[in-house]
């Protein structure tokens, strides 16, 4: 372990010392399920009053338009949150971005809404780790660095958006506009409980397939209907036969139907892919349009794609590798082994990576069971993960470069 600087122990302990627990707590007694958009103004507008602790301008991002598929095929615009976006002397010469979410999985009538102690250094509750643990200690490192002698070299925009969890929609040309010029990235998802980081990512994209096809009675002209439910049937038949070891295809829920004795005009395919690569993404496109064409013709119904690939596959590239190196020395001269695996998940990470911006993408708490009642949060890592934070951070500055 290496002896770490007058300068960089200051800014450690600075960062050590903010009141992380205390935010967690408060904030997590908070509802900011993705639809709960008072609970997310809520929570923007205490967000906005902690970070004007920093010398930056805050503003609350508009979301961008998004639209979703009801359940009689029709689409609507769905209502977001702000984003809220910390600006940090644009001017300095070496520019960071960090990202965060504030909203969870858990809606506002869900059972999961308070905390409890698991023992002496486990906190179980919404959100604690995923991630308003995450948003606690990455402020607590950006105070410590505006009192370190680089902070004048660095820039820095924090961008906490309202809908990460449900892939950032209204979010994403956001998070693209804000990665420009960035030397690299930190992202704050939790770790796993050992402190392991997640490394390559594969991407993620989700289909809603609207078949239309015609009613009649099931007894007596049952051939002269269309049946929409066995045409969605099929696409979810031959939507499966694509699946491979980098390209996973789930068909998730089919919609549609009513009485017995009617035949549905009507159904949805709502399904899910996670490729690994770009070319699987081209692959499962492609065989979308041809699924599609096929089962049009061979039932005589029409049908609509909506949806896409929100999130690409995110590969340690060059640049994300010394960025890793950089956060596992920093780690290493902190007492940490820091190490990381591929993981199956997705995160706004995917979103940055796709700039061609290196980003961590997991710099936040250790903790786990994340989306179930059972999310914990180990509270020591806390003040660990800041100083890690921290110092990352500290010597980007001083290098300018990863």
């Amino acid at each position: 372990m290496a002896i770490l600087t007058n300068s960089e122990c200051a800014v450690i302990d600075i960062a050590r010392s903010q009141p992380m627990l205390d935010r967690v707590l408060a904030w997590s007694a908070m509802n900011t399920g993705t639809r709960n958009l008072a609970g997310l103004a809520a929570m923007a507008g205490r967000l906005a009053d902690v970070f004007a602790g920093l010398p930056g301008a805050i503003t609350l991002d508009t979301p961008a338009p998004v639209t979703a598929v009801l359940t009689d095929g029709r689409t609507t615009e769905i209502d977001h949150g702000a984003h809220l976006v910390v600006t940090v002397r644009p001017e300095a010469p070496v520019q960071l971005l960090l990202t965060g979410h504030m909203d969870t999985v858990f809606p506002v009538d869900h059972a999961f809404q308070a905390t409890r102690w698991l023992d002496d250094t486990t906190l179980n509750g919404p959100g604690v780790a995923d991630m308003k643990g995450g948003i606690a200690l990455m402020l607590a490192a950006l105070t410590g660095i505006e009192a370190s002698p680089v902070a004048a070299r660095i820039g820095y925009q924090v961008m906490i958006n309202s809908d990460e969890e449900t892939g950032s929609l209204s979010s994403a040309s956001l998070i693209e506009r804000l990665a420009r010029g960035k030397l690299a990235a930190l992202t704050y998802e939790p770790a796993l409980p050992d402190g392991t980081l997640a490394g390559a990512r594969g991407g993620t994209g989700n289909f809603s397939i609207i078949v239309r096809g015609l009613s009649a009675h099931a007894g007596r002209n049952p051939d002269d209907g269309r049946n929409a439910v066995v045409a969605a049937a099929d696409i979810a038949l031959r939507l499966t036969a694509v699946r491979s070891p980098s390209l996973s295809v789930n068909p998730a829920r089919i919609e549609g139907g009513g009485p017995n004795n009617v035949v549905p005009d009507l159904a949805i395919v709502r399904v899910n892919f996670r490729p690994a690569s770009l070319a699987e993404i081209e692959r499962a496109r492609a065989h979308v349009a041809s699924v599609v064409a096929a089962v049009a013709e061979l039932h005589d119904v029409s049908i609509e794609v909506h949806g896409g690939f929100n999130r690409p596959p995110k590969p340690i590239d060059p640049g994300a590798a010394k960025l890793f190196a950089l956060v596992k020395e920093a780690g290493a001269d902190l007492g940490l082994d820091i190490g990381w695996r591929a993981t199956g998940g997705v995160c706004d990470g995917n979103n940055i990576a796709a700039c061609g911006v290196p980003v961590v993408d997991t710099m936040g708490v250790r903790g786990g069971a994340i989306h179930s009642a059972d999310e914990f949060l180990l509270v020591d890592s806390l003040a660990e993960r800041a100083a890690l934070s921290a110092l990352t951070i500290m010597r980007i500055a001083e290098r300018g470069h990863l």
